[in-house]
């Protein structure tokens, strides 16, 4: 069954709000460029939003590059809730911005948005912003643990409680996923996957981590590894290989074809900290020709790891699917906990849940090439029959 959007709902509306909200002072000019990171919303679409809020009358030109708001901004008791984006960059962070704004508007929230940039003098620069904007609540997603001490701080001496996503801020409230399980839950599939498919096992371990996010986000290869070792019949005699420079495609395209090069050819099981770095990991490994000699498994479950997914015979086997895009929904509810005065927990973990070429279809009906490929019937064990028979894909 499709899922409802919420009643008298309009996306292209709610778009348009939070267009109009970027103009955040009476007669403040905006490039393009500005609005976007507002918004966090793509280029596109700020572009086209805001020629059709100029035709309807609402937006207006202001020389050649800047607009200006035609709608006055009401003074209200609205709730004021900061939202430090990490970038609009990434397919992840993209569907957690849309989510945010959504939900924003549809709890009554006036969301004050600013783009981090995946910089550090960026977010420290955007957290001071947000300050003296006098927000209520501050969102922060930046992946940076070694400035989260002072970005924290200076919330923590404004009186503004931090909701630290992702990434923990100390003594800010977490939201995100619990790290260790869902690298184990990878991890366990992936060494289920390689029983199946290779007779004499692995010879290779390679981890891939990103190092400038802190312990928290490490622990989901941390727990890859172990799921790993609960599973493979004989864990400590296979060599493990451990990166840190992952988080990105291009980061892990470079590491993993200089590992290839100066490595003989060898089965190797890949546990990536997320999916850019999955993917820009088996690109290495196609480039060479030693697809067939790697099985690899990702974290997130962004829409370019599920198009892989369904690709016939790709070696990605799988990824822990964490659903940003219902991130909006549940940090309103934990701010509107933190405006009422409720308690909330220190960490509030959202669901996780693998993605393998069996079940994506199952579990993302809705994504365009999902209709290209039938839906694989539910199976007691979610890698069984994912790939050919492993006789014919066994390499000893």
């Amino acid at each position: 069954m499709k899922p409802t959007k919420p009643p008298a709902t309009v996306e292209a509306v709610l778009r348009a709000c939070h267009i109009l909200r970027a103009f955040q002072q009476e007669g403040e000019q905006l490039r393009l460029r500005d609005v976007v990171a507002r918004t966090s919303l793509s280029k596109t679409t700020v572009f086209r939003l805001l020629n059709s809020l100029e035709q309807g009358g609402l937006v207006r030109r202001a020389g050649a590059e800047f607009y200006v708001s035609r709608v006055r901004q009401v003074s209200n008791s609205r709730p004021r809730v900061g939202f430090a984006a990490q970038t609009i960059d990434s397919t992840f962070s993209q569907s957690v911005s849309e989510g945010i704004h959504r939900a924003a508007l549809e709890n009554g929230i006036d969301l004050i948005t600013v783009n981090n940039r995946y910089s550090r003098k960026t977010a420290i620069r955007n957290a001071e912003l947000l300050i003296r904007q006098r927000i209520d609540v501050v969102l922060e997603f930046q992946t940076y643990e070694s400035i989260a001490p002072l970005i924290a701080s200076r919330f923590h001496e404004a009186a503004i409680p931090v909701i630290a996503i992702e990434i923990p801020h100390p003594g800010a409230v977490f939201f995100g996923i619990d790290n260790f399980r869902a690298g184990q839950l990878g991890g366990r599939a992936l060494g289920q996957w390689s029983k199946q498919h290779w007779e004499n096992g692995p010879e290779e371990l390679m981890l891939i981590e990103e190092g400038i996010a802190g312990p928290l986000p490490r622990s989901r290869v941390t727990g890859m590894l172990l799921g790993l070792k609960e599973v493979l019949p004989d864990p400590e005699n296979i060599p493990v290989t451990v990166y840190d420079r992952g988080g990105t495609f291009s980061r892990s395209l470079d590491l993993v074809r200089a590992h290839l090069r100066k490595s003989p050819p060898r089965r190797t099981l890949v546990a990536a900290t997320d999916d850019p770095t999955a993917l820009g990991a088996l690109r290495a490994f196609e480039e060479c020709g030693r697809a067939q000699l790697c099985a690899i498994m990702g974290q997130n479950g962004i829409p370019e790891a599920r198009e892989e997914l369904r690709r016939p015979g790709t070696r990605l086997v799988g990824t822990v699917a964490y659903f940003p895009e219902r991130y909006g929904d549940k940090l309103m509810s934990v701010v509107r906990s933190i405006l009422d005065g409720r308690p909330v927990a220190p960490a509030c973990y959202i669901r996780h849940e693998l993605l393998t070429p069996a079940n994506v279809n199952r579990i993302y009906p809705l994504d365009p090439d999902a209709r290209l490929v039938p839906v694989a019937p539910r199976r007691r064990s979610v890698l069984r029959n994912t790939h050919p028979s492993a006789t014919q894909q066994k390499h000893h």
